[in-house]
């Protein structure tokens, strides 16, 4: 059986040099039908906001934009890597990957062409740096969603990923929330990420690889249980919490050790 409290005294024992990092939607946030409806829930920006200070690094790997990400969670001082790690904010400032220069004009016509052609489904444009087509307001389209999704980026010179009932068109980058995390945990010797999603997994392949090559002394991998968790999800973590209320009582459960 996992030992939790083991856990636990690791993410305590070297607060400054501990990183704690997690996933938004489906983590903080509860899965909901259209992305501007995902709201923290209860507890979870007080929940963040009493690690802050109190560890040497505390953020937001999402794959929302930060500006996003800032306006649901008005934590200061939290680090951000929005959309899969194409940007960050750090220090207040915010930062895009120069590899994705050049890629605007081709995401912007991407996301006109697919709000021509599929009516009804969401298309959620992202700081100009990537759009996602939902299709869970319109499961009846999904079909349809992942074959304009297809030929948009063959035509565009885009990269498509599948989410959740989603299909995001972002620029052909070798970035995603792995290489965020490497970013995240760097000068640091203790890290976790909380995260419910296939695009999590990258994450906690970079801190298990982290903690195998012996540049993390502890690597923390939990993930979000749900009714629409991923197969792969398990295989991938040490521990599963249920729902944003079990991220909410794991992270109450770190901050109450520290003193937040």
């Amino acid at each position: 059986m996992f030992d939790v409290a083991a856990m636990i005294d690791t993410l305590v024992e070297w607060p400054l040099e501990t990183v704690i990092l997690v996933d938004y939607d489906g983590s903080l946030a509860p899965i909901v039908d259209h992305p501007d409806a995902a709201v923290a829930f209860p507890g979870a920006i007080d929940a963040l906001g009493r690690l802050v200070g109190h560890v040497a690094r505390v953020g937001i790997v999402s794959g929302r934009t930060v500006e996003f990400l800032a306006r649901q969670v008005p934590v200061p001082d939290l680090v951000l890597a929005g959309l899969y790690g194409l940007e960050m904010v750090v220090g207040g400032d915010r930062h895009v990957s120069p590899l994705v220069a050049g890629y605007g004009a081709a995401v912007a016509s991407a996301a006109d062409e697919a709000d021509a052609r599929l009516p009804g489904v969401v298309v959620e444009r992202k700081a100009g740096l990537s759009v996602t087509l939902h299709w869970r307001m319109t499961p009846e389209q999904a079909d349809a969603v992942v074959d304009v999704a297809a030929d948009l980026a063959s035509r565009y010179g885009l990269a498509p990923f599948r989410t959740r009932f989603a299909v995001e068109l972002r620029p052909p980058v070798a970035i995603d929330k792995g290489t965020a995390v490497d970013v995240m945990i760097d000068g640091c010797s203790v890290a976790a990420f909380v995260g419910d999603d296939v695009g999590d997994i990258p994450a906690f392949e970079a801190l298990a690889r982290a903690e195998r090559t012996g540049r993390l002394r502890r690597g923390v991998r939990v993930g979000v249980r749900s009714s629409e968790m991923p197969d792969v999800l398990p295989a991938a973590v040490e521990w599963l919490v249920d729902g944003p209320a079990g991220v909410v009582e794991f992270l109450d459960a770190v901050g109450h050790r520290l003193g937040g």
